[in-house]
């Protein structure tokens, strides 16, 4: 059993993935054993073995009532996962020591809010039978698939995801924040993103675009060795 003195590491998925699919398989449940961490998932709605209901409200309240349950956590977060993660830490702050924040960027602002047809265009191609004809559409669909998701379940939750705070809210995170993009990454740089939180540093990872991220053994260890860190 993990015997870190350090607080539980939550680890939170990208739309269309699982807790097994995006932490377990590419190894990172494993570096955090190696140092005696306990990994804690939790799956978005309309993923995994999620039972909340389809709605980004609810998902909000939801992770709060378990990162509060724990007392003190330390977070990843990615993509999807990492916005939902902000809306928490924004929530209850004191509830964290570390937060690391993967494949967002300054670009991220205005992702899943009203009117934006990325989301809307993303969502009705999961929920088509067809396989769409833009490649970066295309692997959602079939990542959503290949991780035993309901792709209609997916599109459901995406339809209301919560979006980034705002940089005024995001000032209220105090704790230290990691924030790590892929060089390739449509939503950096994370140069302002960073700037918002009241002490953040950015990572880029060269040659990386999204999807690679969290199978980046850059992005592994830079993010196991924040975590690792006293304060």
């Amino acid at each position: 059993m993990p015997n870190s003195p350090l607080p539980p590491v939550l680890l939170v998925h990208g739309i269309g993935s699982s807790f097994e699919h995006n932490w377990q398989r590419t190894g990172w449940v494993d570096i955090l054993g190696l140092d005696d961490r306990t990994a804690v998932g939790f799956e978005l709605p309309g993923h995994g073995g999620s039972t909340t209901p389809l709605d980004g409200d609810a998902a909000v309240r939801e992770l709060t009532e378990v990162v509060s349950g724990h007392g003190l956590v330390d977070a990843v977060g990615f993509s999807a996962g990492a916005m939902l993660l902000a809306r928490v830490a924004v929530a209850v702050p004191e509830a964290f020591r570390r937060l690391a924040l993967l494949g967002i960027g300054d670009r991220s602002w205005g992702a899943g809010e009203e009117g934006d047809s990325g989301a809307l265009d993303l969502a009705a191609a999961l929920e088509s039978d067809t396989e769409d004809g833009d490649p970066r559409v295309r692997i959602f669909q079939r990542l959503a698939r290949s991780a035993g998701n309901d792709p209609v379940r997916v599109a459901g939750y995406l339809r209301t995801a919560p979006s980034l705070p705002s940089p005024e809210q995001l000032a209220a995170v105090t704790c230290p924040t990691l924030i790590v993009v892929g060089e390739r990454d449509a939503v950096g740089p994370a140069d302002r993103l960073a700037a918002a939180f009241a002490d953040a540093r950015a990572v880029v990872l060269p040659g990386v675009d999204h999807m690679a991220t969290t199978t980046d053994v850059r992005c592994q260890d830079r993010v196991s060795r924040f975590l690792a860190e006293n304060g």
